[in-house]
């Protein structure tokens, strides 16, 4: 099967190495790394055979990465940090890469290749610092927000330099050359900016009309891809397009929706290109250069890691954020890697060269959760300050938060439960990951806290401690698991409703604490149901007792087996007893034209009516002077027996009933 035998095992052996990676803690795309390195020519056993034709469809995987950062990108998310993001950043590259250079004539290598490892060392990797944040519970913290800011602009960075790198080859020729591909590529930017801001969310709205999901993700591949294609054509990068494409999309209507599903294809070749990446790698080359690499990674690690604290503290960062800066921005990042493979293939620098950097990176990645985790220990003299740095939030009320409800989520059903909570006057505050989510609930001036809220330090920021309630709308049973046993272990008797994802997991929230737990997908068909059965001419009071009894039933898994729910039961069965019911006077009905003291309702049948719908008006407790009509809804209680003799009152004519149910 040749390349397609070699594409599933290296999917295959991804798997399983990014599971591991996973579960010792460590980014998964250090498990695809791994699975290149089982798999390459230098580790002997299963070997694939076509590793040129890998690299190839790495290529894809480079762009689709590059594209994907397009349509993330957004200025926004520099604003809270955007003097050290915009200044800062390019300030510690330039100085890394001047330390990289040092470091590179300091071992003999040439200008070209010393200025080369100074680049490749200036990045940081994204990836490995956002797990980290987020295993940590760091993320809305403000030295996390000062981390997020810097890269965002290093992962700019990686664009002019795979232009600007491969031209230093020959100054003199390519200076010139550079200039030109400069101008041609600002050309290309307005051109895209001037006519791809109008035309391709245009022709992005005529393909959703189209109501294909397989169209759709096959036009924003073809747009990613294509546009790289068109400047690959006109003589620049491949990359540099389709990472533009990805910024023009990213402000339309459909940037959203089209990340989305780009993304697992993204990561797919992505899985190809790590897995590429570890195929170059040489266990033997570290073993044979142990010191040299450990001097290197050593040097640089704590050069660059100083820079970053450095530059931090004279951007007026205090307290901890220069250590957990310098902490965790450390490491050479993924990017390097796609600048190594540009690099060897220029031939701009020798494969010893990459090599070396490329067994530094990954060991510094590897690294980087252990080193970052010592912030708060280092930082011990001033722990105090440190665990009160403030996360970021919005709306909060001024005298505090005390009785109120924690909403862990701001997504569609958090914010709805929000607004719910508004109309009643109850204080209420939520808790979002997504920086999108947070700032929409900010704009609806919602009380809001930024932070995962699996984190204690974030659900402390929430006022967890002086909480009524918690109401979880986050999917993912994992997360919900942490919230739960962190909210429960501080605040025991706290009341807890859940979100639930299958029937089988409502037995887990019964476990963790959960008070009531509750299935998105049950409502909805619930409700759509019900709506279907009126259009089908169904009796509402009917539809209306058999979606109670279908809910009930359901939700009976939570507190199944336990004395409680066996309580529970007997208060449903005594509040069935005087259960609540709806019958339209037909005009046949002995009680039309009547009022209510004249049909001796009370007296003759036990039940008592309590509300009357007519001309779409309620009247609430009607007197005995009421006079019934036809057509009216008639809302009436009691127990069974009075119910029953309520509806034979009601009868038309002998052995019929009225629209009733018992």
């Amino acid at each position: 099967m040749g390349l397609a035998t070699d594409i599933i095992l290296i999917i295959v052996v991804a798997f399983f190495c990014g599971l591991a990676a996973q579960r010792v803690g460590q980014p998964i795309i250090l498990g695809y790394i791994l699975s290149g390195v089982l798999l390459g020519p230098y580790t002997g056993g299963l070997t694939v055979s076509g590793a040129h034709e890998i690299e190839l469809l790495a290529e894809i995987g480079i762009a689709l990465l590059l594209f994907a950062l397009g349509l993330e990108f957004s200025f926004k998310d520099l604003k809270p940090v955007k003097w050290v993001a915009l200044i800062g950043t390019p300030i510690q590259m330039l100085l890394t890469m001047g330390l990289g250079f040092a470091i590179g004539h300091y071992m003999g290598f040439d200008w070209k290749s010393s200025l080369w490892l100074g680049a490749l060392a200036s990045f940081s990797s994204t990836m490995v610092i956002l797990k980290t944040l987020m295993n940590q519970g760091w993320l809305g913290t403000l030295s996390s927000k000062v981390m997020i800011g810097m890269l965002i602009v290093q992962d700019l960075a990686v664009v002019p330099m795979m232009i600007v790198l491969p031209e230093l080859n020959d100054p003199v020729v390519g200076l010139p050359k550079l200039g030109f591909a400069l101008v041609k590529a600002a050309l290309f930017l307005a051109s895209m900016i001037l006519l791809g801001t109008r035309l391709l969310p245009w022709l992005m709205a005529r393909i959703a009309q189209l109501g294909s999901r397989e169209l759709f993700l096959l036009a924003i591949a073809a747009i990613g891809l294509g546009v790289g294609y068109l400047t690959y054509l006109a003589g620049l990068s491949f990359a540099f397009g389709a990472f533009v494409a990805g910024m023009v999309l990213s402000e339309s209507d459909f940037g959203h929706q089209a990340l989305s599903d780009i993304i697992p294809l993204r990561d797919i070749f992505g899985l190809l290109f790590f897995s590429s990446v570890g195929m170059l790698f040489n266990p033997m080359y570290l073993v044979e250069h142990f010191s040299q690499i450990f001097w290197l990674l050593a040097v640089l690690c704590v050069g660059k890691g100083l820079i970053f604290a450095v530059v931090a503290k004279v951007f007026r960062y205090r307290n901890v954020v220069p250590l957990a800066v310098g902490l965790g921005l450390f490491q050479v990042g993924e990017f390097a890697f796609v600048l190594a493979r540009l690099g060897l293939s220029t031939g701009s620098i020798p494969r010893e060269l990459y090599s070396m950097i490329m067994t530094v990176t990954i060991i510094s990645m590897v690294l980087t959760p252990i080193i970052s985790g010592q912030t708060a220990r280092l930082y011990a003299l001033r722990k105090r300050l440190f665990s009160h740095e403030e996360l970021e939030s919005s709306n909060m009320p001024s005298q505090g938060l005390s009785g109120h409800v924690i909403i862990l989520g701001a997504g569609r059903v958090g914010l709805e439960i929000a607004q719910v909570l508004k109309r009643f006057g109850l204080t209420h505050v939520v808790v979002e990951l997504d920086h999108r989510r947070f700032e929409q609930a900010k704009k609806a001036g919602i009380p809001a806290v930024y932070g995962d809220a699996s984190q204690e330090i974030v659900l402390e920021a929430a006022g967890l401690l002086h909480a009524a309630q918690l109401i979880v709308t986050v999917p993912d049973l994992v997360t919900i698991r942490a919230i739960i046993q962190n909210a429960k272990r501080d605040r025991p008797g706290l009341d807890i409703i859940a979100r639930s994802t299958t029937r089988d997991h409502l037995h887990d929230m019964k476990e963790l604490g959960a008070d009531e737990a509750v299935l998105p997908e049950l409502e909805a068909s619930l409700e759509m149901s019900r709506q279907s059965l009126l259009r089908l001419g169904k009796s509402p009071v009917e539809i209306q007792r058999h979606t109670d009894r279908i809910r009930q039933e359901f939700y009976s898994v939570l507190s199944e087996s336990s004395d409680e729910y066996r309580e529970l039961i007997q208060f449903r069965g005594a509040e069935q007893q005087f259960d609540l019911q709806w019958i339209k006077v037909p005009p046949t009905s002995p009680l039309a034209g009547k009022s209510i003291g004249d049909s001796n309702v009370r007296k003759a049948t036990g039940a008592s009516i309590v509300g009357v719908v007519r001309d779409g008006q309620l009247k609430t407790n009607p007197d005995a002077t009421y006079v019934l009509q036809t057509g009216d809804l008639v809302a009436f209680i009691g127990n069974d027996q009075d119910r029953s003799r309520f509806c034979s009152l009601s009868r038309t004519e002998p052995g019929a009933t009225a629209d009733c149910v018992a």
